[in-house]
């Protein structure tokens, strides 16, 4: 297989949460490889995703905004739209009430 990317992916097994609708969607997911412009995640049904989201990165509460590039049943590829920001920044506070930000 062909690796397009300009950055490679390193392999990772972290929880993530895809968030979308302002904080009132969530999907947990599994991260599998990561970079700094993108990301695999697995997660057990892609068809009701939106395009655009939040990665939310537990071990390190990070949210990262997403551009789906790639979908199959049970994974898809995102690229990261900026940089990433801290659950706890004010920017974020629309999900301070979310049950993840431990």
């Amino acid at each position: 297989m062909d690796d397009r990317r300009k950055v490679p992916r390193r392999r990772v097994l972290k929880e993530g949460t895809i968030v979308y609708a302002d904080g009132l969607r969530v999907f947990d997911c599994t991260i599998r490889d990561i970079s700094e412009n993108g990301a695999r995640l697995l997660i057990a049904n892609t068809v009701s995703l939106p395009d655009k989201f939040q990665l939310f990165e537990k071990s390190s509460n990070l949210l990262y905004p997403a551009t789906i590039v790639w979908r199959q049943a049970n994974a898809i590829g995102v690229q990261f739209d900026g940089p990433a920001t801290s659950i706890h920044d004010p920017a974020n506070k629309r999900y301070a009430r979310l049950k993840f930000t431990r």
